[in-house]
């Protein structure tokens, strides 16, 4: 396989990167540029911290640039004695503020085949930036993460701490025997480096963490909308685009000051909640609110307008009324050819299509497209099949279920003389895209695997309802007291009541005028009917 670009990749399945060998640190030679972004708003001195660390990196100095984004600080930042000789500050817009709107306004100005993003407060080790880009040198999907630890920011001047970093680890510089650690470094190790997790991109939390630049800019940068959890949100579109996460812990920093999370949990939890909740669909969690509906959908419902009006309709209605109701329709069909001008109306040779355009004109459920997108991202899922088959209630629900279990990237279930549907993986879509794959279904089997199915397996057929029990002879009464007496000790059940109400039989034939019964006597008539028998009456 390639990267896109004809480099020649080994096979990585899932998250699984094993195959990828790194070189060894300082036994090798870099050729790709760097980009480091720092957004920053005031902490003059953690900045110079911050830079004096970066001044004493291992990655030739003449491959790096770093570029300090001043979000409003008041004084304006400015650029100390000690930092990398390619350092510049620069002003974000003012019309905008945040940590997101910092990093994209650095990433803009960034000329490196490589985007590093370090916030103003960590101090990194000698081998920080080195680590990190060797494994950009193999392929260009990959996100590189960096580890780190939290302390109390300690009385030390930039030129102790660039001496202490240029000669020795961070434990010179450092008393990291009271240190906290991340919170991501436990799922790190508990899933071999992420080899073995479900959802990589967790542990993808913003402080340091690399990609190539086309990575970024593909993806669209950092969402400046989300003002907390920027950072997790931002991974889990990078995971839809398919790319790889490698934790490398040989890329150690220390956070001065602790986690917002240890300051007041709860509230940075909450403030966290909304806007991962609208965007982040696989945080089930965080969806519990009934009867919502959501930025970002849970799954894309594609139906290609190929039958009659009643038959699209109705399987549209079968998309959005099933369990799994978070769920936005895409219309295929050549709707652009349907002009605004004058147009004759019942004898329009479209008028099928614009007969549905207008149906759904105003439900932000359904949309219109031409033709199917590349990919549905950020949408997780993207189902596509036949409107001659709507999909059952619980369709979806048991296709994802069953991709979920596995973990695989497709799922095609065959639909016999219906042809076929399918259940994608948007991150698997995603790696395909990236690998410059021919053959989309065969390169997803190889990263995720393919998974097949039948209808009965998720358009189960209704059971069929119980045969009524046969009738015995005897009266309720009678059934009651054989049971009593089938049963010594058992207290007899009261007879069956007669219902309150039957329909009347129907008669086989009409009955001679002396067999009629007598006419059924005529209710009161009500205040309604003599109301209305007044009205008529004049």
């Amino acid at each position: 396989m390639t990267d896109g670009a004809g480099t020649d990749l080994p096979l990585i399945r899932h998250n699984d990167y094993s195959p990828l060998a790194p070189p060894a640190l300082g036994e090798w030679d870099p050729a790709l540029s760097v980009s480091v972004i720092i957004p920053a708003h005031g902490g003059q001195h953690r900045l110079d911290l911050t830079l004096a660390a970066l001044a004493a990196q291992t990655y030739p100095a003449h491959l790096m640039e770093v570029i300090v984004v001043d979000d409003g600080s008041d004084p304006p930042l400015r650029l100390p004695e000690i930092a990398p000789p390619g350092t510049r500050i620069v002003a974000a817009d003012p019309g905008r503020w945040g940590i997101a709107h910092a990093v994209n306004t650095g990433a803009a100005l960034a000329e490196g085949r490589i985007i590093q993003r370090l916030d103003a407060d960590m101090v990194v080790c000698r081998e920080h930036i080195e680590a990190l880009a060797r494994w950009h040198h193999l392929a260009g999907y990959l996100v590189a993460i960096g580890a780190k630890k939290f302390v109390e920011e300690p009385e030390l001047s930039p030129a102790h701490l660039y001496d202490g970093v240029r000669t020795g680890p961070l434990e010179a510089v450092f008393d990291l025997s009271g240190a906290l650690p991340s919170s991501t470094e436990q799922t790190i190790s508990r899933t071999d480096g992420l080899r073995t997790s479900r959802n990589p991109y967790h542990v993808c939390t913003g402080p340091t963490v690399s990609m190539r630049r086309e990575t970024f800019h593909a993806v669209g940068g950092v969402d400046p909308d989300v003002l907390r959890g920027e950072d997790t949100e931002f991974a889990y579109r990078l995971a839809a685009h398919g790319v790889v996460f490698i934790p490398d812990m040989a890329a150690r920093a220390v956070h001065l000051g602790l986690p917002a999370q240890r300051r007041d949990r709860d509230r940075a939890v909450r403030a966290v909640g909304p806007y991962l909740a609208h965007r982040v669909p696989l945080r089930r969690d965080l969806r519990k609110d009934r009867g919502r509906r959501w930025l970002v959908p849970y799954v894309e419902v594609v139906l290609h307008v190929d039958g009659d009006e009643r038959q699209v309709r109705d399987a549209v209605s079968a998309a959005l009324e099933g369990s799994v109701t978070d769920v936005r329709v895409t219309l295929v069909a050549p709707w652009s050819r349907l002009s605004p001008g004058r147009h004759a109306v019942l004898g329009d040779p479209s008028f099928e299509l614009r007969l549905l355009r207008e149906h759904f004109a105003h439900d932000e459920r359904v949309r219109p497209a031409d033709e199917v997108s590349p990919t549905p991202a950020p949408i997780p899922f993207r189902y596509t099949g036949p409107i001659s088959v709507p999909l059952g209630h619980g369709s979806l629900e048991r296709m994802i279920a069953a991709v979920q279990d596995d973990r695989s990237g497709m799922l095609v279930v065959d639909l016999g003389d219906d042809g076929t549907a399918t259940l994608e993986r948007t991150e698997a879509l995603g790696r395909a895209l990236l690998l410059g794959a021919d053959d989309v279904p065969t390169s997803i089997k190889a990263t995720h695997g393919v998974r097949h199915g039948d209808r009965a397996e998720f358009w189960p057929v209704p059971a069929a309802p119980a045969a009524p029990a046969r009738k015995s002879a005897g009266t309720s009464a009678e059934k009651a007291e054989k049971s009593a007496q089938a049963a010594p000790g058992r207290p007899a059940q009261a007879p069956l009541e007669k219902p309150a109400w039957n329909p009347p039989e129907q008669p086989t034939a009409a009955p001679s005028r002396g067999d009629r019964p007598p006419a059924p006597a005529r209710k009161p008539e009500s205040r309604l009917s003599r109301l209305r028998s007044a009205i008529r009456k004049g």
